[in-house]
């Protein structure tokens, strides 16, 4: 059976680039088709990959405009000849669905959350604080996108949701069901720290979605100290923002940031993610999670198990979950137990069995067809 994986873009790496090396590992001689790749910015590990990139690898991406190249994703993922593939898994929060497969080929869609600033629109530019005249002149091209997107998803034969508000989505704007397999955490590479220290921990891109703000000025109001891990187009806003207890690291190695979650007071979540594999990370290290109460938060945290879930995106709210936190006793291997849900085994075993089921219901299908004919 050859297998083809498809991915949006390998130009950030987060948690659902964690997810399409984990489906490397489980296909290791599949090749990743996607729109641009960055090497510069990706694992060293991917330069041994056999990674194929669009017509839009050699555009100058650095200096045009995202929002100004959506309309050449689809066209980008279309582009792909996939007729010598048997399975095809895209891991997609965009575009990457939209390969084009054999008719006789299974299309897997391993989907974060549906296109976010297409369905999603009206939260995700007024977070971006996009100029209202800009924001017009954007409409046309989502009214296609959504319109294409629409028409894309038709062409997956299953569809798995990275958590359960996801598959909220993809029933909603898509009307079709979708099995749950959470994102896969390595756990075996966490341990439980005998040191811990008292500051928090935040790491993730400094989008405007991720709410970094909250946490930064929680830790600003309470005075506790709070390292930041990450980078993004935030940096000059975020680091205003911070006062004199509030720690800015940068990019950190893989081996570091794993030092930073099992040695801190906890790991804080403020923004409302799809999923949020970080967390878990933490979780793996025996070390609380602050999380905002929604999305993914709920799928991945049990409150006053792994840790304390806010209910509203407010300073106000996330200082009181830290004082709650700081109030509870923490038993850090009956957060490791429950971080070992998420394993890479378990992802592993889910997503095989999904495939096997279809291929074996194809089976059933063409043996009823032939024993009873139309």
């Amino acid at each position: 059976m050859k297998v083809a994986i498809a991915h949006d873009f390998l130009v950030q790496n987060g948690g659902a680039e964690k997810v399409v090396e984990e489906f490397h590992t489980m296909f290791p001689d599949a090749p990743i088709y996607t729109s641009v790749y960055s090497p510069e910015i990706m694992p060293a590990s991917m330069r041994n990959w056999d990674i194929r990139t669009s017509f839009m690898q050699k555009l100058p991406l650095k200096k045009i405009s995202h929002r100004i190249a959506l309309p050449l994703y689809p066209l980008a993922f279309e582009s792909f000849d996939m007729s010598d593939y048997d399975l095809v898994i895209s891991s997609s929060s965009a575009f990457a669905k939209g390969v084009i497969t054999r008719p006789d080929a299974l299309h897997l869609s391993y989907v974060h959350t549906p296109m976010r600033y297409g369905w999603m629109h009206h939260a995700y530019l007024e977070r971006e604080n996009m100029p209202a005249l800009l924001r017009t002149m954007l409409a046309p091209t989502l009214h296609k996108l959504r319109t294409w997107d629409a028409v894309a998803q038709l062409r997956v034969d299953k569809h798995i949701a990275n958590s359960s508000i996801v598959a909220d989505r993809i029933q909603k704007y898509y009307r079709r069901s979708a099995d749950i397999i959470y994102p896969p955490v390595d756990t075996t590479r966490f341990t439980i720290s005998s040191t811990v220290g008292d500051y928090y921990l935040v790491a993730a891109r400094f989008a405007p979605y991720k709410r970094l703000d909250l946490a930064i000025q929680a830790c600003n109001t309470l005075k506790r100290p709070l390292k930041v891990v990450g980078s993004g187009r935030q940096d000059e806003y975020l680091r205003s923002l911070a006062g004199p207890t509030v720690e800015f690291l940068g990019r950190v190695p893989d081996e570091q940031l794993t030092k930073l979650m099992a040695e801190c007071k906890a790991y804080i979540m403020p923004g409302q993610e799809d999923f949020g594999i970080s967390p878990v990370e933490a979780n793996a290290c025996g070390r609380p999670v602050i999380a905002y109460a929604a999305g993914g938060a709920l799928d991945s945290q049990k409150d006053g198990v792994s840790g304390i879930l806010f209910g509203e995106q407010t300073v106000e709210s996330l200082c009181e979950a830290m004082i709650t936190l700081e109030c509870t006793r923490f038993n850090p291997q009956l957060i490791r137990a429950h971080a070992q849900q998420f394993d890479t085994t378990v992802f592993r075993s889910k997503v095989l069995s999904i495939i096997d089921g279809f291929y074996e219901e194809r089976a059933n299908k063409s043996i009823n067809n032939r024993i009873n004919p139309q």
